[in-house]
């Protein structure tokens, strides 16, 4: 079962509000939606972001970015290695927008999947920086981050489930997410 909880979209995407919205999307909207699962008991989310009819270069900039620090954070989840180094290749929170790593909590955030939504271990600069958790494989982990866009109004939020090998891990979101989608392009 999956449900959309939190549809964000337009001026309401920066800052992230973390509360939906019933606002009607317009053209050269944006949207980010926070997509909860449940199977067989096991829980999870991730985020999405589009575009409605088009897209300006500073939201493709802010996606390819975000992007960008999630492939690089995906890279680094394996057995062995711990949390601290995983979120140390996301930006500081002074470094896109926020006074400190607690205002950005929830924005830059990786969390295993189980039984409750943000199950350990907890990758986040809040926590993994003091208290790292290094990682024994065998599980899954969400990983996703928020960019707010230089406009003052948009955001990427991008977030992939991944399984942990003994090799690296494999990501198992179906949902592309490598380039901005863009519905009813125009």
């Amino acid at each position: 079962m999956w449900r959309p909880s939190t549809p964000i979209s337009g001026e309401r995407c920066n800052p992230h509000p973390h509360n939906f919205t019933d606002r009607m999307l317009r053209p050269g909207d944006q949207a980010f939606f926070d997509i909860l699962q449940s199977f067989m008991g096991y829980r999870t989310c991730y985020y999405r972001t589009f575009n409605v009819g088009r897209a300006t270069p500073v939201q493709h900039d802010a996606y390819r970015r975000a992007r960008e620090w999630l492939d690089k954070a995906i890279e680094l989840i394996k057995p062995g290695v711990s949390t601290d180094r995983v979120c140390s290749v996301w930006p500081k929170a002074e470094e896109f927008g926020f006074p400190d790593e607690m205002s950005a909590f929830g924005l830059q955030f990786g969390h295993g999947l189980g039984l409750a939504l943000h199950e350990r271990p907890i990758i986040s600069r809040v926590i993994s920086m003091t208290h790292p958790h290094r990682d024994q494989g065998g599980h899954g982990v969400r990983a996703g981050n928020l960019l707010p866009a230089t406009d003052g109004y948009s955001a990427a939020r991008i977030e992939e489930e991944v399984v942990v090998t003994d090799k690296g891990c494999r990501v198992i979101t179906l949902f592309p997410a490598e380039e901005l989608p863009i519905s009813h392009r125009y």
